[in-house]
């Protein structure tokens, strides 16, 4: 999945619309219409991240072993995700995070009203 696609599933599982363009350079969404919108970067920005992370109730773990350091996302109790990280432990939490934002927002039905986005 591109990162364009992660995007527009985690901002339509966050109710957050519409969505105006993706900016591949910054790999972040225009939220918003061509003269008022907000730029949303849960990728690369650890604000926007932790606010879909609490928007959708995501709980966030870190799990080590002798080999591997993990992120897991748990959604209900239930590991959902997980993301290993070498370097970049918060590169990987908020990849997991909108990962996980995405799976929600492909069962989540489409929504005809916009939704007031605060940046």
């Amino acid at each position: 999945m591109t990162d364009r696609e992660l995007l527009e599933l985690a901002a339509k599982a966050a109710g957050i619309q519409p969505v105006y363009c993706y900016e591949s350079r910054r790999n972040c969404l225009r939220v918003g219409d061509k003269k008022s919108y907000v730029i949303w970067r849960p990728l690369t920005d650890d604000g926007d991240a932790l606010r879909l992370a609490v928007k959708l109730g995501i709980d966030i773990g870190f799990g080590f072993d002798e080999q591997d350091r993990v992120v897991c996302i748990l959604i209900d109790g239930a590991a959902t995700y997980a993301s290993q990280y070498e370097n970049d432990i918060y590169f990987a939490t908020r990849l997991a995070i909108v990962r996980a934002a995405a799976e929600i927002g492909r069962t989540t039905p489409d929504r005809t009203q916009p939704v007031e986005v605060t940046p």
